[in-house]
């Protein structure tokens, strides 16, 4: 998505994200992130060094960082991610190109961090999100199967439910 499309949408969704109470990421683009008042901003690994990219945003806002092994969760974390997204477990149509991880990593990387919030991405759905949370994962984004269920908002509720009960 060109910049200026991701300006206009963080412009238009961050108001409705602090009216409805839920924190509010941009993606990439920390510049767009500190002009409309996000809560936080998501790198990815080429995206540069998370020390250049807190130093530009403060101290106030989130840093996550997209993380594809345990070295590189752990790396994160060390260099001061306030989280990480871990993945994809599953292959996914939003990351082409990005090799599937699995989930054998997904309890390592949980006992090694403890409550660090570590976020299971790529490929989730309803029909793998039970072996992902066996795997021992706290926290998922699931974003294809959400968006293009019949049910939505019936299917988040499951989710939401599922991780609950955990």
């Amino acid at each position: 998505m060109p910049e200026e499309d991701v300006r206009m949408l963080a412009y238009r969704l961050q108001p409705l994200c602090c009216e409805a109470g839920c924190l509010f990421i941009v993606n990439d683009y920390p510049e767009i992130a500190m002009e409309c008042g996000a809560d936080g901003v998501h790198v990815g690994q080429d995206d540069g060094a998370l020390k250049e990219v807190r130093k530009m945003i403060g101290e106030g806002m989130l840093v996550g960082r997209s993380t594809h092994s345990p070295e590189q969760a752990l790396a994160a974390h060390a260099e001061g991610a306030d989280y990480i997204g871990f993945g994809p477990l599953f292959p996914t149509g939003t990351k082409p190109g990005r090799p599937a991880i699995g989930l054998d990593d997904v309890c390592r990387v949980g006992e090694a961090l403890g409550d660090y919030p570590v976020f299971c991405i790529g490929g989730i759905n309803g029909g793998s999100l039970d072996r992902v949370l066996e795997h021992g994962a706290r926290r998922v984004v699931i974003v294809s199967w959400l968006l293009l269920h019949e049910d939505p908002a019936g299917a988040a509720r499951d989710v939401i439910q599922k991780l609950e009960g955990r």
